[in-house]
């Protein structure tokens, strides 16, 4: 099997997804993973797909740009990427949410600050709200905690004390996952 990674961006409309399904299709893939979402007004996704080893990624990186013409994409991208098994880095133990006025640097910081306890961020979410004129930066991530939580949590408190943000930390129940 072959396996390419799909991402495109473009101003949200209705019919994007079905477009591109409908050219991965056309060339025998199949959808595996995704991720798709609406930022600042542009949809997003990426996409894993698999197929035949012997798909035609010219033809179908053409396609998909006729696709993206067709719909006023601003940008799509087919790449061939290595078959893997899931790795194993734990499963979520922890929703991490941040708060506050909005600066370059928070990502930064609280992805920092987990990097370097060993802890995995395995979704991450941002958005600016505008509240009242100003900027909030609303971060929420889940993360694999491997190791002591506690400090974990205190290295988030301090990058987010630095970065003059607001960060909780609540462990995930086990059902809810």
């Amino acid at each position: 099997m072959r396996q390419l990674a799909v991402s495109a961006i473009g101003r949200d409309r209705p019919g994007i997804v079905a477009a591109v399904a409908r050219s991965l299709l056309d060339h025998g893939l199949n959808i595996e993973d995704s991720q798709m979402g609406i930022l600042r007004g542009h949809f997003t996704m990426v996409l894993i797909v698999s197929g035949a080893e012997d798909v035609e990624v010219e033809g179908l990186r053409g396609d998909l740009e006729a696709t993206a013409r067709e719909l006023g994409l601003e940008a799509m991208s087919v790449n061939e990427v290595d078959a893997l098994a899931a790795p194993d880095l734990g499963e979520p133990t922890h929703i991490v949410t941040v708060y506050g006025a909005d600066h370059p640097g928070i990502v930064h910081a609280i992805a920092s600050a987990l990097a370097e306890r060993g802890a995995n961020i395995t979704d991450l979410q941002t958005r600016l709200v505008d509240e009242e004129g100003e900027s909030l930066y609303v971060m929420m991530l889940e993360v694999a905690v491997d190791g002591e939580a506690a400090e974990v949590e205190e290295a988030l408190q301090a990058a987010g004390g630095e970065q003059g943000v607001e960060v909780t930390v609540r462990e995930l129940e086990s059902d809810a996952l």
